[in-house]
């Protein structure tokens, strides 16, 4: 761990290194490259050499569709408290990606004209869900049960085989309860490319959505224009940002937790106080030494926690804001101060009692956010993202009055006078 303090020399310095783009590498890129070529060109073949190559599994055309009796055996299969952590997650995403969407509307301009949005669902949207280390089911209700919410009829999602050629099925039987219309077993860059261009087997999306490794996002971003994309959320990250009112221990759990999403992940702490700054590093050390993943954990923490100490709080906020954390924790008694000066985290919990981790979970917002300094540009994923737009204009002989001496002014300036004159024949019609 890092420990940088305002008082150091290098203070600046080290700070400046803290604001980071994340992008990828030249290999990263020049692979990606090739994967989507290779799947543009060859189709299901490219997919099942490449899931050879990438994750060890042989699988034949056939089986790139995870069928629907596999799905439902696995949510049969469920165990009960489960499924009830799963529904309540669903129940939560549900109800917040409702009060999410966009609502069609119109008004009158002042020359008369009728002008408004109405919004559709995509018709098909892709989903791309993480392997890796852990079955990702709550990725699932992140991105999957927003996109039944929006109500997008066709939800396709590719995720990650094992060397088996299986999927776990507890990830499967997630699919199956928050939506998934289609799921296959493929993931990588891929993935990414088969949603995109379209294989034998799969046909391409509107837009695809959801997080990944760095080959992943790498591909969505080479992958824009062909399709839509939600961000590029890479690697996991949080910064807490707390006064003397914080609870050490609780700041600990939550470094610690984000700590053990594994390599790469961001773990940043900011603090006025130079008591609890000890207070934290004491209680990581006692609470990591009974984790399951302690060499995991211990990895993070030695190659990318740092905690900070400012001279005060405001400072810390235009470090939050230089960074642009995906989650902040927020813990201070001047809260009503602080908070509105904050405008770049992904997301942010606010108190002692409000852990990332139910976030994470359970608590209705998705936890698919920007990262690596996106949050400057990029909001988390919300259900109006799997809406489309559609502008709506109406004009009454009336309105092409009043707007046809400005229409034909910006057609002599711009010279476009087939622009006026399709107005002009309208206001000349008796």
């Amino acid at each position: 761990m890092r420990i940088i303090r305002y008082t150091d020399a290098a203070y600046a310095d080290e700070i400046r290194r803290l604001n980071r783009r994340a992008e990828a590498s030249a290999t990263v890129r020049e692979v990606v490259t090739g994967v989507i070529r290779e799947v543009q060109e060859r189709g299901d073949a490219a997919l099942i050499d490449l899931t050879k190559k990438f994750d060890g599994a042989e699988i034949a055309t056939g089986t790139l569709r995870v069928s629907g009796d596999e799905l439902s055996r696995a949510l049969q299969k469920l165990q009960p408290a489960v499924r009830e952590a799963l529904e309540a997650s669903q129940r939560n995403v549900t109800a917040f990606a409702h009060q999410s969407l966009r609502k069609d509307w119109h008004m009158i301009n002042e020359q008369g004209a009728e002008v408004g949005e109405v919004f559709h669902a995509f018709d098909r949207v892709g989903i791309y869900v993480p392997g890796g280390t852990a079955p990702l089911v709550s990725t699932v209700m992140m991105t999957v049960a927003i996109a039944a919410a929006a109500g997008c009829p066709e939800i396709v999602v590719c995720t990650p085989c094992g060397k088996d050629g299986a999927v776990n099925p507890n990830l499967l039987a997630a699919l199956k309860l928050a939506g998934a219309t289609e799921v296959y077993r493929i993931g990588g860059a891929q993935a990414i490319a088969a949603m995109a261009y379209g294989t034998e087997t799969i046909k391409p999306v509107a837009k695809v959505f959801g997080p990944g490794n760095s080959y992943v996002v790498e591909a969505k971003r080479q992958c824009f224009g062909v399709v839509s994309v939600d961000l590029l959320p890479g690697p996991s990250e949080v910064m807490v940002l707390a006064d003397r009112s914080a609870n050490p221990a609780f700041i600990a759990a939550d470094l610690l937790a984000q700590a053990e999403h594994g390599k790469d992940s961001g773990v940043a702490f900011i603090t006025d106080d130079e008591s609890l700054l000890g207070a934290v590093l004491n209680e990581i050390e006692s609470q990591g030494t009974k984790l399951l993943r302690q060499q995991m954990v211990r990895d993070v923490l030695e190659k990318e926690c740092v905690l900070i100490l400012v001279p005060n709080l405001e400072e810390g906020v235009e470090l939050v804001n230089d960074y642009a954390p995906e989650h902040l924790s927020l813990i201070t008694v001047r809260e009503h101060n602080i908070l509105p000066l904050i405008r770049t985290a992904g997301a942010i919990f606010l108190g002692n009692f409000s852990p990332v981790a139910v976030g994470d979970f359970l608590a209705g917002p998705s936890h698919t956010l920007p990262t690596g300094g996106s949050g400057k540009s990029f909001p988390g994923i919300t259900a109006d993202m799997f809406q489309r737009r559609t502008s709506v204009v109406r004009l009454s002989r009336a309105a092409c009055l009043k707007s046809e001496p400005h229409v034909r002014a910006f057609s002599g300036i711009e010279g476009l006078d087939a622009h006026g004159a399709s107005l002009s024949i309208r206001v000349a019609e008796k």
